[in-house]
């Protein structure tokens, strides 16, 4: 891709809708008289006064609990340097947001134009009724340190500052697994640190804190290795000075037995990895591009353990893993500090969790069977769900081991209930399809590449590595497209079905397209022309597998889309084809059908319906929980859908009693679980919220889908189309881009779930 385009994606997706990342969202009702009142003036006093007698009741009666500072004074950002606090505030509303979707941790982002030490403290500290906790970010060193060493000593909520010690948990996890792995002791280990910023200082002392000696440690910076001879060092420097007769990088390399990379691209030649011990551990770091490329290391030492801070490569060094669980911990027990016991507890954590057993999701994500612990997976995968779990449990515990913690857990289980209730699966569910596409991309016939959005989108699954594009669509449009926006596609497949009419392709598509439909009213030249309609020539590129999926229906109307595929592809034989929407909500993901198809189906179309569905769920690794709709609950109203639904879930009951369903249901009773166990506790939901929706008829469901989509303010990704004899999927009319990649993602994860059935 251009870095034209990559500097347009960017700017586009911060400044699109409402600018910025991330908004403050109301958590208690305001729209009458009386819960303003409740709100604000009179009934705030109530809490302040409670608050002003127990200074703890803020955690009880405001937002502190879930409330952390994110504060920058850009001295230090990224790989971006000292470019100040305004210019900063992206990354830190990034930072925001990966608090929230990963911990549900609400945060403030504050950048401060301040550099004086003294004054930054003061400014820090004089938040602390405002915050649970207190995250600093892109501070550069040497102030970093004591700015941190001050906050922590002179504040009674969190503090950390993630450049130092997010990379130096998560790669101590690495070192402590890759270790494990080759057999030697940690205290054994001659260790190689090439940086000695923030980052570097706190890695080598966090490998300190879990066994490594100091004196099988050197340390380099952009002057070479730090000796006690050097005059210039400050004290954080200092402390890793040697008296080793080595002065380049070059020399510490020889007989090394781990390098760590917190510096610059490039750095590491083969000829120095060369020189290292056996089973040499290569940690490097630095972003976007590490100390030496992963392929090169690889080809160069066939024993080497590699880590990087790259996602496309085994080992992501990531800082994800750590520090959205452990502030998590750190506020769920009030902590008063996040101290070296917490930061321990989280490396083990994370050691431990990956020589556990790798949950299906996971190895669904990574198209793998057995993701186990080994040389390529010596820390886990941002996408494993246990990560909430497992690390912030953990540092919850040692927060109350090493009375720091002001609210004692007492029962585990629950803690960890309530964790698993904190986020609903959407964001990971989409994360989790994107890994899966990625892992073994398919080719998706793009019917309507002459379409600036089709484009945009092609280039981002393009570039991602999620699919193999295939253009569909008129040359000429889609060639001066691509230049008018420097896409980067020129190594991408172009097919215009107009100038394809004199090829043995295209004869072979009309005759199998007119061989299927002689009897259903086409002529030899009806099938001619509508071979040259590119939804007919997709799906027919499809049914002779020169593609192993299409996308279509951005410009089109769904009854036009999908009647090409219908008659070119068909149903699967005895099947009954289906539309699903998949509803990203803030409680989690809901599945909707059908909601495009089936205009008025009977009691056994629909059970046909559901059990396409429940099927259908069931490959995104959601245990379905199905709840077949009307305007009556268990009989308490009469009609003709009523009747209709109440028939479909009997004969469900019996021709598939392993699906979980019930109704007639309505759909608030459906979606609440509560209720629906107060008022019908015999149900076969057992009490459990209904997860997916089976609409009586085509109205119903596509009414609720576009109302929950626009009011509700849910992401809706599909339609999903189920049934069909090969893979299909048919767009939404004017589709977004983004609705267009994440339904790329679905049609090539269900081509490898048919591939693997067929």
């Amino acid at each position: 891709m251009s870095n034209i385009n990559k500097k347009k994606d960017a700017l586009n997706y911060h400044s699109m809708g409402r600018p910025g990342k991330i908004q403050v969202v109301p958590t208690k009702p305001h729209s009458s008289q009386r819960d303003l009142s409740l709100a604000y003036s009179p009934g705030v006093a109530e809490p302040c006064l409670a608050i002003a007698e127990n200074a703890d009741d803020a955690y009880k009666y405001t937002a502190k609990g879930n409330l952390v500072a994110v504060i920058s004074n850009g001295t230090a950002v990224l790989g971006l340097g000292d470019i100040g606090a305004q210019a900063g505030k992206p990354v830190m509303e990034g930072k925001g947001l990966l608090f929230k979707i990963f911990a549900d941790i609400d945060v403030f982002d504050i950048e401060l134009d301040i550099t004086n030490v003294d004054e930054f403290v003061r400014t820090v500290k004089a938040l602390e009724p405002t915050f649970g906790g207190v995250n600093l970010e892109d501070i550069k060193a040497p102030e970093c340190f004591e700015i941190e060493r001050r906050l922590k000593a002179e504040m009674n909520i969190p503090v950390m500052h993630d450049d130092q010690h997010g990379t130096a948990i998560i790669s101590g996890a690495a070192l402590i697994n890759a270790c494990e792995l080759i057999g030697k002791e940690i205290s054994q280990v001659k260790i190689v640190v090439n940086g000695a910023g923030a980052a570097a200082i706190s890695c080598t002392s966090m490998y300190q804190s879990v066994g490594a000696l100091k004196e099988n440690i050197v340390m380099l910076d952009s002057k070479g290795v730090i000796r006690k001879d050097r005059t210039e060092l400050d004290p954080s420097k200092a402390e890793f000075a040697t008296d080793q007769d080595i002065y380049t990088l070059e020399d510490a390399m020889k007989g090394a037995d781990v390098f760590i990379g917190l510096s610059k691209a490039d750095v590491l030649t083969p000829e120095m990895l060369l020189t290292m011990a056996e089973n040499p551990i290569v940690l490097a770091m630095a972003n976007p591009n590490p100390e030496i490329a992963y392929d090169l290391a690889i080809a160069t030492r066939s024993d080497v353990i590699m880590g990087t801070g790259r996602s496309d490569y085994p080992n992501q060094v990531n800082n994800v893993l750590g520090f959205p669980y452990i502030f998590r911990g750190a506020l769920d027990v009030r902590a008063s500090a996040i101290n070296e016991e917490m930061k321990i507890a989280a490396v083990k954590a994370l050691a431990e969790l990956a020589k556990k057993s790798v949950p299906e999701e996971v190895n669904i994500a990574y198209n793998t069977n057995n993701l186990r612990f080994c040389r390529d997976y010596i820390i886990p995968k941002p996408t494993d769900p246990r990560l909430i779990t497992e690390v912030s449990v953990a540092v919850a515990k040692a927060a109350i081991d090493s009375g720091v913690a002001r609210h004692i857990i007492t029962d585990w289980d629950a803690y960890i209930e309530n964790l698993h209730k904190r986020l609903g699966n959407d964001d990971r569910i989409i994360r989790t399809l994107v890994e899966k596409a990625k892992s073994d991309p398919k080719r998706v016939v793009f019917a309507e590449a002459d379409n600036y959005k089709t484009l945009r989108a092609i280039q981002i699954v393009k570039d991602e590595g999620i699919a193999i594009p295939i253009l569909l669509g008129n040359r000429q449009k889609i060639e001066d497209l691509i230049q008018e926006f420097t896409f980067d596609l020129g190594d991408v497949e172009i097919i215009d079905p107009v100038l394809e009419t004199k090829t043995e392709r295209f004869e072979k598509f009309v005759n199998h397209f007119y061989t299927k439909r002689q009897r259903r009213g086409i002529s030899k030249y009806d099938a001619q022309k509508l071979m040259t309609n590119r939804n007919y020539f997709a799906a027919s590129m499809v049914e002779f597998g020169e593609a192993d999926t299409l996308i279509s229906g951005l410009t089109k109307n769904y009854g036009t889309t999908i009647k090409p595929a219908l008659q070119v592809i068909g149903a699967k034989p005895g099947s009954r084809v289906a539309g699903m929407y998949m509803m990203m909500t803030p409680k989690g993901p809901l599945f909707f059908g059908d909601t495009t198809v089936n205009e008025d189906p009977t009691a056994e179309e629909l059970v046909d319906i559901a059990i396409l569905i429940d099927d259908a769920v069931k490959r995104f690794n959601v245990k379905p929980r199905l709840a077949m709709l009307s305007f009556s609950n268990f009989g308490s109203s009469t009609g003709k859908i009523p009747t209709k639904v109440r028939e479909a879930v009997k004969i469900l009951h019996a021709k598939a009693p392993h699906i979980t369903v019930d109704g007639d249901l309505q759909a608030n009773f459906a979606l609440n679980a509560e209720m629906l166990d107060a008022n019908f506790p015999f149900s076969t939901l057992n009490g459990q919220a209904a997860n997916t929706l089976i609409f009586p008829n085509l109205e119903s469901g596509n009414i609720a889908y576009k109302l929950l989509q626009t009011a509700g303010n849910a992401e809706a990704i599909g339609p999903i189309l189920l049934g069909m004899n090969k893979p299909v999927h048919v767009l939404q009319l004017d589709s977004s881009v983004r609705e267009i990649v994440n339904m790329v993602t679905i049609a090539v994860v269900d081509v490898q779930a048919f591939e693997k059935n067929n």
